[in-house]
């Protein structure tokens, strides 16, 4: 009876419930973000795993440009691909937070959304999410770890409620690092540039070349100059997006053998010999403002590249057929560069919808 009293004692306090820390509360009504593509760009490959969302793409935005992805919060993806420079960074090599450089420059970020032939200059991740997950722990990048990304996320006030919006979840434990790179993909997805110069001459047909472009127009796509037959950069770098996203081996390096490259770019990953020495074609769109230019960075200006070409490969067994050689003038070299001066998009590099969403 003693018991029964005193365990019905109106003054005893109630262990209140603990909050579930864990429950990510708010509304998943995903919205379609619809691309807006000319008419002159080919159709985008579907990725129906990774279907582009308002939500999914803000998040993306804001994940590339926010240096928490790094282990001392020092770089960000945004930190090696800026905008005003075609989404690259202006240097040969990228140093990350250690402050030790990578071996390869930094790709122009463009029309990645047509790509399905591997991404890096090697081709090493088959797709853009393959290709954000591997940055983050890269010792010479942001040299983190994904548990303590995905930790640092769940932590966060915002991020947890922002994954909600865009895939759902609705718990922080469900936020994992395969969320982080679709969200991240989604974004670069939209990185579509289409309006240069040159798109509004040729496509929509509203200005009309100089002399030197329309010069430097034909030098870049027909085979002959001339009485002098020269291969024509078009067949790597070919309308619309300036690029086959292909690998070749461009005839930068005289080596003795296909096994002797400083970086073996492709074949490293394909363990193909042949393969020795290939690297991607980067796209020729805002060319201008992404140097400096190959895997490496070599060559500083556009003058440079030119003189190369026109030099010829070394006769490396696997150089591509296209690098024979051809004389250029002086005024065949600034007629090339002013046609490639015409693939700056002004639009894209200004996007607001790409620019760093945490500068106001």
């Amino acid at each position: 009876m003693a018991l029964a009293l005193w365990s019905c004692n109106p003054d005893e306090k109630k262990e209140e419930p603990k909050p579930d820390t864990d429950l990510i509360t708010g509304t998943y009504a995903p919205e379609n973000y619809a691309l807006n593509i000319p008419k002159w760009m080919p159709p985008i490959p579907p990725t129906p795993n990774n279907p582009l969302t308002k939500a999914g793409v803000a998040l993306g935005r804001m994940l590339f440009y926010d240096p928490i992805l790094s282990r001392d919060s020092s770089q960000s993806c945004a930190s090696c691909h800026q905008q005003a420079k075609g989404f690259t960074d202006g240097m040969a090599t990228s140093p990350g937070i250690r402050g030790q450089n990578g071996p390869r420059s930094a790709m122009p970020l463009v029309n990645l959304a047509y790509n399905t032939r591997g991404f890096f200059w090697d081709g090493r991740s088959v797709d853009l999410e393959g290709q954000a997950l591997l940055p983050i722990e890269d010792h010479l990048e942001m040299d983190d770890t994904w548990d303590n990304v995905e930790r640092k996320l769940r932590r966060h006030k915002d991020y947890p409620g922002q994954f909600r919006q865009a895939f759902g979840i609705s718990r922080k434990t469900e936020l994992t690092r395969d969320l982080v790179v679709k969200a991240l993909s989604q974004f670069e997805r939209t990185l579509i540039s289409a309006y240069s110069r040159y798109d509004r001459l040729i496509w929509a047909k509203e200005d009309f070349p100089t002399d030197e472009e329309q010069r430097g127009l034909e030098l870049f796509f027909i085979e002959y100059a001339g009485a002098v037959a020269h291969p024509g950069c078009s067949h790597c770098h070919f309308n619309p997006l300036f690029t086959d996203n292909n690998y070749h081996n461009n005839g930068l390096d005289n080596v003795p053998n296909l096994s002797a490259f400083k970086d073996l770019g492709r074949g490293k990953v394909t363990g193909i010999q042949s393969d020795n020495g290939r690297f991607r074609t980067p796209s020729l769109r805002n060319v201008a403002l992404s140097a400096p230019y190959m895997h490496d960075g070599r060559f500083k200006t556009l003058e440079e590249v030119l003189e190369n070409y026109s030099r010829g490969g070394h006769g490396v067994a696997n150089e591509d057929a296209n690098i024979t050689g051809f004389p250029l003038s002086e005024q065949d070299k600034s007629d090339l560069i002013a046609f490639l001066k015409m693939l700056t998009d002004t639009s894209f590099v200004n996007n607001p919808a790409f620019s760093n969403p945490f500068k106001r």
